[in-house]
């Protein structure tokens, strides 16, 4: 296994077949032009590659500083193929990200998980050591052409 930053379109169409179990709500052009418009942003794609070079896991990261994080490096998108997942893949790439993260000078990791995501938050609870910090709320105000639907969460109890 190892790790690698994938570069132009290339490269990145090789992982899109992983990055559409996540993003699925995106066509594959519309990926790469979006991937592409957050690049002056600092956003990098790691790939987690088999000995074979097959991707089974990827990372979307960027580093970014603010008044509640500090210097941090945060984690748009973390997937492991549906094939390889429960093999230690997303832990390995994981990891991998929070070691870039303390040699690019961050204090922190962060990331945001679906609402309905259970086995993502018990993994990164459990398995990575990472806390509940907040909730992220959203709200569309004008038209929508790429976000992600809206959840659908069950009606709490009451209500």
């Amino acid at each position: 296994m190892r790790v690698v930053e994938l570069h132009g379109p290339d490269e990145l169409r090789r992982a899109w077949p992983v990055m559409s179990e996540l993003r699925g709500h995106l066509s594959e052009d519309r990926w790469l032009e979006l991937t592409e418009a957050m690049g002056p942003d600092g956003y990098r794609l790691l790939a987690l590659e088999d000995d074979g070079g097959t991707i089974q896991a990827l990372a979307g990261i960027r580093v970014s500083t603010n008044l509640y994080y500090g210097r941090h490096m945060w984690v748009d998108e973390l997937v492991t193929a549906s094939t390889a997942r429960s093999s230690g893949h997303g832990r390995a790439l994981l990891g991998h990200v929070e070691e870039l993260a303390v040699s690019e000078g961050c204090e922190m990791v962060g990331l945001s998980s679906g609402i309905k995501r259970v086995d993502a938050h018990r993994f990164y609870e459990k398995h990575m050591g990472y806390d509940k910090a907040s909730f992220t709320f959203t709200k569309h105000v004008g038209p929508v052409r790429d976000a992600m639907p809206p959840p659908n969460p069950e009606p709490m109890p009451g209500r």
